[in-house]
């Protein structure tokens, strides 16, 4: 009979691959802010700032906290450019590629 105990690795390459995450991570949800700015409605621009206020860079969560981001997401008004409902789905169409490939530098 055998027993299996997990799997353990070398400490430092645990660590070294940690700090590789954390940093696609951040970068990641900077890149989505930083390419997103262009697609959020934009009235006086409380939506925008909501997003960097809402956001802690590297916990691979970005939120708009306007109160009113929400209804604009999902029911805004007409596109005008590039701004308008849906502005995060769309932003990820046009540059997903391009956010993964820098996330994998990250890695390197």
């Amino acid at each position: 009979m055998m027993k299996f105990n997990g799997i353990s690795f070398y400490p430092a390459a645990l660590t070294e691959r940690k700090r590789q995450f954390q940093a696609a991570q951040k970068y990641v949800d900077s890149e989505v802010l930083r390419r997103a700015e262009p697609y959020v409605p934009m009235q006086t621009g409380k939506l925008r700032q909501s997003g960097y206020a809402g956001t802690r860079i590297g916990s691979g969560v970005v939120q708009y906290t306007a109160p009113y981001a929400r209804p604009r997401y999902f029911k805004g008004r007409a596109k005008r450019g590039l701004q308008g409902k849906f502005w995060f789905s769309r932003m990820k169409s046009d540059h997903k590629e391009k956010i993964l490939s820098g996330a994998k530098e990250k890695f390197k």
